[in-house]
């Protein structure tokens, strides 16, 4: 068995663990745009979570990453949660 094949296998329970689905495209042309990529999809669900990633080590960057940072789609410039919507800020006059 080749290197990348444990990494993927090993990529794939460590998906599992944490309730999501790797599944790898199906593509057999290399100048297909989707050819060797991955994509990791909620196991209860079906929906897709992140994908289509380039390569194992994508994978691996993901996996490896606490939820609470991986991408949200959400800036820092975001406004804080904690304050009430509509709530006066202090102003500094």
């Amino acid at each position: 068995m080749t290197a990348e094949k444990v990494r993927e296998i090993r990529a794939r329970r460590a998906a599992e663990r944490q309730g999501l689905t790797l599944s790898k495209s199906r593509r057999r042309d290399v100048r297909a745009l989707d050819f060797g990529t991955f994509t990791l999809a909620d196991s209860r669900t079906g929906e897709q979570v992140a994908g289509p990633l380039a390569s194992i080590e994508e994978v691996e960057t993901y996996l490896n990453t606490p939820r609470d940072q991986r991408g949200s789609g959400e800036s820092d410039d975001s406004p804080d949660k904690t304050a009430p919507a509509g709530a006066a800020t202090p102003t500094g006059a």
